[in-house]
Order: structure tokens, then sequence, then C-alpha cells
């Protein structure tokens, strides 16, 4: 029982990052199972399993609170659910150590690029959410999610902050997309591996569901500026660490 509780606040402090920054769900929930000694499939599984429950409550509560961009979420919706699919069966098959120090790369890259645009004087611009870079950029974030643990927020969301993409309305709708896009990798893991580590799922489910309003609620607080230097920070911290761990 003292595990199962470790879960709940392991799934609550994630959830509570991920729902207000639009990332770290998975790279802070699969990083714990690891440390545990859980193989990287069955943790990246048991993450996404638990993420159904978590991205489905977080999406409603972003939608509730008024972040949400329809057009953005369905632009990403099957591009993102196509690259879960491919890349949960790559990580169930392949190792992904190869690609990630890439990946990582490129996310420190947009990392600087979204902190210089906190610091510096900032216009909000309005994107055609038309934009046919949305289709890769969904494909590329729903394929490094399934494989690597966790990636859809630092890739999708930091790629359109550092377009100038308003922080609000893009985590909230990164946020409600992702719910499709986890329970396609999820249901790849359970026709491939299955699912087993069952205290962990229900423990990061619980623990992400309870977590989820409060930190939509905060979203819609929380002002631009602020919210864009903290995502640029992290995006930059999880991509050093990624590259200097390997």
């Amino acid at each position: 029982m003292e595990q199962f509780f470790l879960f709940v606040l392991v799934g609550f402090i994630a959830q509570m990052i991920d729902g207000i920054l639009g990332m770290a769900y998975g790279v802070s929930a699969t990083t714990f199972l690891l440390s545990f000694g859980v193989p990287p499939a069955i943790a990246s599984a048991s993450v996404h399993a638990a993420e159904v429950v978590t991205t489905g409550v977080s999406g409603i509560s972003h939608h509730i609170f008024g972040n949400v961009d329809r057009a953005i979420v369905r632009r990403l919706l099957i591009p993102g659910v196509a690259g879960a699919v491919a890349g949960a069966y790559v990580l169930t098959s392949f190792p992904a150590e190869v690609i990630r120090p890439w990946i990582a790369g490129y996310l420190l890259i947009m990392g600087v690029i979204i902190v210089s645009k906190a610091i510096g004087r900032r216009r909000e611009q309005t994107r055609d959410v038309k934009d046919q870079a949305l289709v890769p950029l969904g494909l590329a974030g729903g394929f490094f999610d399934a494989a690597g643990g966790g990636g859809w927020g630092p890739i999708v969301v930091g790629t359109l902050l550092a377009r100038g993409n308003a922080p609000r309305q893009t985590i909230g709708s990164v946020n409600a997309a992702e719910f499709f896009v986890t329970l396609a990798a999820s249901i790849t893991f359970v026709l491939t591996i299955g699912l087993s580590f069952w205290p962990a799922i229900a423990g990061l489910a619980i623990g992400g569901a309870i977590a989820a309003p409060l930190a939509g609620w905060a979203v819609s607080r929380v002002p631009a500026r602020p919210l864009l230097a903290v995502v640029g920070v992290l995006v930059i911290v999880l991509s050093l660490r990624t590259i200097i761990l390997g």
C-alpha cells in the first residue's frame, strides 16, 4: 500500500506539471518507474495506460476553462495517433536510445527560442491552424511520446510556442489531443506486450485525475509571459538531461 500511495503522489505531481506547462507527465512518471527497475517497454505501457484516464480528465478540464482551440486539436489528432501507434510498435521491437539524443537536441533549441520570446518584447501571433506543419509535428510528437515514454508535450507544445502561438490555448489544445494519442499507444501496447504493472497504473491514474482539474484552472489564471518562461526552462532542462544521461 505504501508503494501504491507513492504512485498516487507521483501521478499527482506529474499531472500538475503537465497540466500547467503542457508537458512532462510521461517523462516524469516513466523516469520514476525506470528507477524502480521496470523495463522501458513496460514502463511506457504502464504510464500510457494511466494517461488514458489523466489526459481524458485534463482535456475536459481545459475545455471547461476555455483553454482549448478545437481546430488545433483536430489538426494534431490523426497524425498524433498514427505516430503513437508506430512509436509503441517500435519500442516493443527496437531500442529508442539512438534516436533520443537527436530529439533532445531539437528540443534544446526550441527551449532556448521559447525563453528568448518570454524575456524579450513578445507580440502575440495568431497562427493559421491549417498550417501543414502541424501534420509532421503531430506525427513526430506521437511517435517519440510512445517510443521514448514521453515527448508529446515537449515536442508539440515547445514547437508551437517557439512559433509564436498563445501559451494558454496551445497548452490546453495539446493536452486535449493527447488523450487520443495516449489511447492509441495504450491499445498498441495491449496488443503487443499487454499490461501487467497494475499498482503503478492505478496509482498514477488516480493521482493524475485528482490533479487535472486543478491544473486546468491554474492555466486559465497564470499570465502568459511567466508561463512561457517556465515552459522554455523545463524544455531545456529535460533536453539536457536526456543528452547527458544518453
